[in-house]
């Protein structure tokens, strides 16, 4: 692990990305963007930027630095759970073999129940290591975006090998094609559980893949009938799983064959022919953008600005990396009020906090646990509509976590041993005054009985952060002025870094 965390970009690779992205200054030094337009960009198209990070884009020209940004697009390298693919037929088999098996209160061993927890366990840790070691973190952060657009839960799904292959699909396609995307997930064997596709019959469609489709993947509310709904139901009925396999099955005997009116066109429709109408409504594009506004610019889209990149959009067949690149050189995503505009999720606190420390942490499920203190479990979202984001991520319960969360590292920063391995987040010199905090949360406790600016002049700073400069450091962890006043002339360089992470300002982008 910790050989490749020396090699790869996120982590402890902060060098390797900095030689990838170096170019000569002078071919760059007339249009070089500055520190703060290549902090910001790092800040919203990744998790975060170190100091090295920035420095190798703030020479750059911002539409070279953008096209950087959108030129990496490969697997993920994190080696996968041993169980990807396991069929359908191997819980079953699993569960037969243990029928016989009596607990404690002569109840059947649940099996199938314990291997769907360790797996999920698994995915989890496997997915976040992916974005801690990853070079192409647009990447990472479009695959949480579609996540949670094309929403899955594994409490809901069970089957946990056909989630790995969603989140793969995700990834493939996260700087991809939006309608290949949409058709491959119209038939994602996980989407079809989670929205009882499986169950859509022609003698009983059933409704729920449809209405989500319309009301939360393409149009939006208020753009189609419940007659819309009905037919688009039909049209997908006979889409369904192999038992065995797992994998995608048009069961024809199933498929509803008659007429249908679907947003005003009739025909015997089937669900790529639901999905082709649907791709030229002017809307469906429109829905893709304001949502991606929301998440790269601010929450209130601006509709001329979402009308013109929408253009852009279906102009461009649904290409992904044309609208990113139109959206990322726009003035609203450049200009100065859109800075710290926007809320980390409780992810990008988390895998940005530890990515910027430049901290190892060989145990990923800790980290998994506070994710889910937080709010944003992987693979868990709350429901269809997935996490609402936004001013939604900080209440009063959760803005303590937080900060008992950056608290925490501050602490790992600090009893962090020569060897620079990062003490385990359930360890402490103090772990006989655990506090209660909430899921997740056990094994995290605040800094007490210490100055911050003591608890600042032990830490050793992880390597991302040595030998800058204070004000540029300052300046690198937080996206606009902090709230509370930072002395950069007395604290340490452990210090300022406490004090900025503490200040309110971290928990923006």
């Amino acid at each position: 692990m910790m050989a490749r965390l020396g090699r790869r970009g996120f982590v402890g690779g902060a060098a390797a990305i900095s030689a990838a992205l170096a170019v000569p200054r002078p071919i760059w030094a007339a249009s070089a963007m500055g520190f703060d337009d290549a902090r910001h960009l790092l800040s919203r198209a990744s998790f975060g930027g170190t100091p090295a990070e920035i420095q190798a884009f703030e020479a750059m020209d911002f539409g070279a630095a953008v096209d950087r940004l959108l030129s990496r697009s490969h697997p993920a390298v994190t080696p996968v759970p041993g169980w990807v693919n396991e069929a359908p037929s191997f819980y079953r088999q699993q569960r037969e073999a243990v029928a016989a098996n009596k607990g404690a209160e002569g109840k059947p061993v649940n099996v199938v129940a314990r291997l769907v927890r360790e797996q999920g366990r698994d995915l989890r840790a496997w997915w976040v290591e992916e974005m801690l070691v990853t070079d192409q973190p647009l990447v990472e952060k479009m695959t949480l975006f579609w996540h949670n657009h094309f929403t899955s839960s594994m409490q809901k799904v069970r089957y946990v090998p056909s989630l790995y292959r969603q989140n793969a699909l995700f990834r493939r396609e996260a700087l991809g094609n939006f309608a290949t995307l949409l058709k491959a997930v119209a038939r994602d064997p996980a989407m079809l559980i989670y929205l009882d596709g499986v169950r859509n019959i022609a003698r009983q469609p059933n409704e729920n893949f449809a209405r989500e489709l319309l009301e939360l993947f393409t149009l939006g509310e208020g753009h189609y009938s419940e007659t819309d709904i009905k037919n688009a139901a039909r049209a997908f009925t006979g889409w369904s799983i192999d038992r065995d396999s797992g994998h995608f099955l048009d069961r024809m005997q199933q498929h509803d064959a008659g007429q249908k009116t679907f947003l005003g066109q009739s025909g015997n429709f089937d669900g790529d022919d639901i999905l082709a109408i649907l791709l030229r409504h002017p809307r469906t594009a429109e829905t893709i953008v304001e949502k991606l506004w929301r998440e790269f610019i601010s929450l209130q889209p601006d509709p001329a600005e979402v009308s013109k990149l929408a253009g852009v959009f279906r102009s461009a067949g649904y290409e992904m990396k044309p609208l990113l690149r139109a959206m990322f050189l726009s003035p609203a995503f450049r200009a100065p009020a859109s800075r710290g505009a926007l809320i980390k999720s409780p992810i990008e606190l988390i895998v940005g906090t530890v990515h910027l420390l430049g901290l190892p942490v060989p145990e990923k499920t800790p980290l998994v646990r506070m994710m889910a203190g937080l709010g944003q479990s992987p693979f868990d979202p709350p429901n269809v509509k997935g996490w609402p984001g936004g001013e939604s991520w900080i209440t009063t319960n959760t803005l303590l976590l937080r900060q008992q969360f950056l608290r925490r590292m501050i602490e790992a920063s600090t009893v962090s041993s020569l060897d620079g391995n990062m003490m385990p987040m359930g360890a402490g010199r103090r772990a006989d005054r655990r506090q209660q905090m909430g899921p997740g949360m056990a094994d995290q406790h605040p800094i007490e009985g210490r100055s911050l600016r003591n608890a600042g002049s032990e830490a050793r700073l992880g390597p991302t952060l040595l030998g800058v400069d204070a004000g540029r450091l300052v300046r690198t962890l937080l996206p606009r002025k902090p709230v509370d006043s930072i002395d950069v002339s007395s604290l340490t360089a452990g210090g300022l870094v406490a004090a900025a992470m503490l200040d309110p300002a971290y928990q923006l982008k």
